[in-house]
């Protein structure tokens, strides 16, 4: 282990999953790493925990497998066996709609039996080819991009819990071009969403990424926490508990960090934490920067794991889960059928939820003490699947869970690459930038590195 006062080629600081992937792909080209993690355990807001019999999540649940890096990592790492890919059943998702689940299609077939569009809605999708494109250089929500093409009943059922699902935001502030690319790559190309989908068949197979509507969601036998804790024992140097108070350009043009006593100097530095934990960081090197970084805002989310008897269960709970939108009123986010989704994640006969409150719909919710929170959720799954008189449950609340890619969002990222573009050997890689996802922060984290390195071995790099 490298001492106290000692030089590496590249110090990552932060431990979640970017800082991991990119630590370790630095160190696999040879270079000399040291990754400087806040915390006791490696991963960040991943966490998988058992207790009582349950295996739960207090981060990601699970991850979609959108692109061959994944399998790539899992094979350098010797887990992909430990893989768990989601049940067969999770194909079933569900939506609230008048008080009760209501499946959402996962086919054109599927479009004309559900109950989660009126009939108009489903008309209303055959104006969509004729709808024109917007300028290629406009700036709209996704909602506003939803509602112009797809109209209201579609962004009230299906994008606006989709959008709290993902980013627990907002559709009426989310940037279509900064949070979903794809949508807005596919209006431009191709004019229609609807064309854009059939004529972009052959792009799609030729792609060795699959999109997130299409790609398998995962776990590990020994739940999320597997990821983190095979690329942590990987790394050589590796530091835990170990909180970044300062950062300092050298003479040498390269960097030094000072953490609880601790420092060390690095020719590249990446700061993989959460915007608002990399502004301090910033702030005496690049002030601007840093007041980009703490423009972007974090919605607040809490989880509450729940068990139940099998039997307390009304609802057969064959599916992913479901999601709420915000014309339901109700007063969680949604829910994951957990024990339906893998193998082991609660005892026998009994089954697993885990639940979401909070989010840009309703902030200080996501601030309850436990005891409300556990309440509010269990009202909830009683009103919507029958659930009844929870047998165990746990609550982690999360003050700036997910980052918020709000309009404008694409340009605060470029200023603060301007703002610091001054500051040779200086990286950022989290999930602020680039996708929120587990399989955006992997894919992003490779690209990272691979920049890192080829900017070590420049001519000019000191």
């Amino acid at each position: 282990m490298i001492a106290s006062g000692g030089s590496v080629d590249v110090a990552v600081i932060g431990g979640g999953i970017s800082g991991l992937v990119a630590a370790y792909r630095l160190q696999q080209a040879g270079r000399v790493v040291a990754l400087v993690d806040g915390g006791r355990a490696p991963g960040g807001v991943i966490a998988s925990h058992r207790d009582d019999g349950y295996l739960y999540e207090t981060g990601p649940n699970s991850t979609l497998d959108t692109t061959p890096l994944i399998d790539s990592l899992l094979d350098d790492l010797a887990i992909r066996d430990q893989r768990v890919d989601a049940a067969s059943t999770a194909k079933h998702r569900y939506v609230i709609r008048d008080g009760r689940l209501a499946a959402l299609p996962a086919s054109p077939a599927g479009l004309i039996a559900t109950r989660a569009f009126t009939p108009a809605a489903k008309l209303r999708l055959l104006r969509e080819p004729w709808i024109p494109r917007a300028p290629a250089d406009a700036e709209e929500s996704i909602a506003a991009f939803v509602r112009r093409r797809l109209g209201d009943e579609f962004l009230d059922y299906a994008i606006d819990p989709f959008v709290s699902g993902i980013y627990a935001g907002d559709p009426e502030s989310i940037s279509v071009r900064a949070a979903f690319p794809r949508l807005f790559a596919l209006e431009q190309k191709h004019g229609s969403l609807l064309r854009g989908q059939v004529a972009g068949a052959r792009e799609r197979r030729a792609n060795p990424e699959t999109s997130k509507h299409a790609a398998k969601s995962f776990s590990f036998r020994a739940g999320m926490q597997t990821l983190p804790d095979a690329i942590a024992a990987r790394l050589a140097h590796r530091f835990a508990d170990t909180r970044v108070g300062e950062i300092a350009r050298r003479g040498d043009g390269g960097f030094s960090l000072r953490a609880n006593g601790f420092s060390l100097h690095a020719r590249a530095l990446v700061l993989a934490v959460p915007a608002h934990a990399a502004a301090p960081l910033v702030e005496p090197l690049a002030p601007m920067g840093a007041k980009v970084l703490r423009s972007i805002r974090y919605a607040p989310v809490a989880v509450v794991a729940s068990g139940y008897r099998r039997a307390d269960v009304a609802h057969d709970l064959a599916g992913f889960g479901f999601l709420v939108p915000r014309r339901e009123r109700r007063t969680i986010l949604g829910s994951l059928f957990s024990s339906s989704l893998f193998p082991g994640r609660a005892p026998a006969d009994h089954v697993l939820f885990t639940s979401f409150i909070g989010g840009e719909r309703e902030p200080d919710a996501a601030a309850l003490d436990p005891p409300a929170l556990e309440q509010r959720a269990g009202r909830e799954l009683e009103a919507l699947v029958g659930a009844r008189s929870p047998r165990w449950t746990r609550v982690v609340r999360w003050p700036q869970a997910i980052p918020q890619y709000t309009i404008g969002h694409l340009e605060r990222v470029a200023a603060f690459d301007d703002a610091s573009a001054h500051l040779g050997g200086l990286f950022t890689c989290a999930n602020w930038r680039g996708g929120v996802a587990v399989g955006d922060c992997i894919r992003n984290a490779h690209e990272v590195a691979a920049r890192v390195d080829a900017w070590l071995a420049a001519p000019t790099a000191r």
